[in-house]
């Protein structure tokens, strides 16, 4: 069976906390399972400032750290764009879902 990929997109506060949540449970049922959690917009002020765990699986956007003046902490990953990155995963097969 082919392993599961999923990006998980969360652009506010609010979907912040759900998409770490569902991240959580994901990886406690399905541990093998290719998961990202990709935040933009609020949700990036959010992420940095209440580190978590499983930020290892963060793709934070850089053009909202550009826009809010922000910088992500070493080990957080920072793709060009979210809409770019999510668009790529989907195009290679990953699902999409949103916080």
């Amino acid at each position: 069976m082919e392993s599961l990929r999923l990006v998980i997109h969360a652009p506010t506060p609010t979907a912040l906390e759900r998409g770490r949540r569902n991240l959580a449970n994901l990886l406690k049922l399905a541990p093998d399972t290719e998961v990202e959690l990709v935040i933009n917009a609020g949700a990036v002020a959010a992420a940095l400032s209440q580190p978590d765990p499983l930020d290892g699986h963060l793709r934070v956007c850089r053009n909202t750290l550009t826009a809010n003046q922000l910088t992500a902490p070493d080990g957080i990953v920072v793709v060009p764009a979210a809409v770019l990155h999510i668009a790529q995963r989907q195009a290679d097969g990953w699902g999409y879902m949103r916080a």
